[in-house]
């Protein structure tokens, strides 16, 4: 995996923070460097887990067929996604290169580079907004009617490629390539939440914050306690499930990567330290 290079200026507003890092167990250890460079304490609570299909035969089937030209276009939504192809295209004997007919499209500039060192195949579409309907966007500019798209995705996955592009002709073919489940273990979230020793969780995906709901209900914790705690979202889709929970995420980082939400926090923190600057009276 290439490194998180942190930015070459730090703000001094993540310094102590204790932030709460609820992605995968495989996937946060590059956040938590991250935010200890920063100056931060990472607290790891996995709200999710990625495992492959129960059945993966499908996938299988559909990876065989894109090796024999069965596809014009591979679809990739997610750094999951590209390194389960990875894991069934070895499983499966079939070298990468054999998919190198195949246009790329995928969602974020990690899933670009996640596919270039997994696959060693170039991208041919990544989109600056990294959603689907981004992707989407992009994808109705080059596609052609009756053009045959492999779309590897999570069982959660929104429907919403499918539809897009099913609509301008194109033959969409999705399948599922893992399934995101609830995640274990990591600290003791509810006992630090009622001890006021959090100052920020992060949510990489809307999965994470349901999934993170329902450890706190199931470990005693009180999700109430949420509220007042900086909830720190990527992308408009997890900010959106914040909020039909009913909180209010006090960070939405624009640009989806861990740095772009370090960032996003360390403003965040910044601007609160200077209001409470500002809120301080010294009394002579």
């Amino acid at each position: 995996m290439t490194p998180i290079i942190p930015s070459s200026i730090h703000s001094p507003a993540l310094q102590g923070r204790r932030i709460v890092i609820t992605q995968a167990t495989h996937q946060a250890p590059a956040f938590a460097t991250l935010l200890e460079q920063w100056g931060a304490v990472p607290l790891l609570y996995p709200c999710i887990a990625i495992q492959p299909p129960g059945d993966p035969t499908s996938l299988d089937s559909s990876l065989r067929l894109a090796a024999q030209g069965g596809f014009d276009w591979l679809v990739l939504t997610s750094a999951n996604a590209v390194r389960i192809v990875a894991q069934r295209l070895a499983a499966l004997a079939i070298v990468p290169q054999r998919l190198s007919a195949l246009r790329i499209a995928v969602v974020g500039a990690a899933t670009a580079r996640c596919v270039q060192e997994e696959l060693g195949l170039e991208v041919a579409v990544a989109p600056h907004e990294e959603v689907a309907e981004g992707l989407a966007d992009a994808l109705e500019a080059v596609v052609r009617p009756g053009e045959r798209i492999l779309l590897p995705q999570s069982a959660l996955a929104r429907d919403v490629l499918r539809k897009r592009l099913t609509a301008i002709g194109a033959s969409v073919h999705p399948v599922v390539a893992y399934e995101t489940v609830r995640g274990e273990g990591g600290v003791d979230l509810p006992h630090l939440l009622a001890q006021r020793q959090v100052d920020a969780v992060t949510l990489a995906s809307a999965s994470a914050f349901r999934f993170l709901l329902e450890r706190l209900t199931e470990e005693g914790g009180e999700p109430a306690r949420l509220h007042s705690v900086c909830l720190a979202c990527i992308g408009p889709i997890t900010a959106r499930a914040v909020q039909e929970a009913g909180f209010i995420p006090a960070v939405i980082s624009v640009q989806q990567s861990l740095e772009g939400l370090a960032t996003a926090l360390a403003d965040y923190f910044t601007r609160a330290d200077r209001h409470s600057s500002q809120q301080t009276q010294v009394i002579p």
